[in-house]
């Protein structure tokens, strides 16, 4: 139980750390949030915890196919944000992701790659 408390604090800290930043540099935050800092905390607790390597492997393969489709998400939402607000904002973004994950998903299995 403390192993998982552990891993709570220290991702909630990651993203405490990223809002900060953001209040006081626009770009240092993004550059921090768009660190695959997530991902790579991911990949250490699969290690430590002694998932195979191909599990972790396949995380990164994986992470890299679905972080593609949401990258439409970070030009509409700056786009909308000041034309119809935050809320509609968000959640047109989440509704281009989502679009974008379905067919990226379509497109990338065609070449072999099941996403779905």
């Amino acid at each position: 139980m403390a192993w998982l408390i552990t891993k709570f604090a220290f991702t909630a800290a990651v993203i405490v750390l990223v809002s900060e930043v953001a209040k006081r540099s626009d770009k240092a935050g993004a550059l921090i949030a768009a660190l695959p800092l997530v991902t790579l905390m991911a990949l250490v607790w699969l290690h430590v915890e002694g998932q195979p390597q191909e599990k972790v492997a396949k995380h990164a393969w994986y992470t890299f196919w679905y972080v593609l489709p949401t990258l439409p998400m970070f030009l509409a939402f700056p786009y909308l944000l000041p034309r119809v607000g935050f809320w509609p904002s968000l959640l047109a973004s989440a509704v281009i992701t989502v679009a974008s994950f379905g067919a990226f998903a379509l497109v990338v299995r065609r070449f072999g790659i099941e996403l779905l």
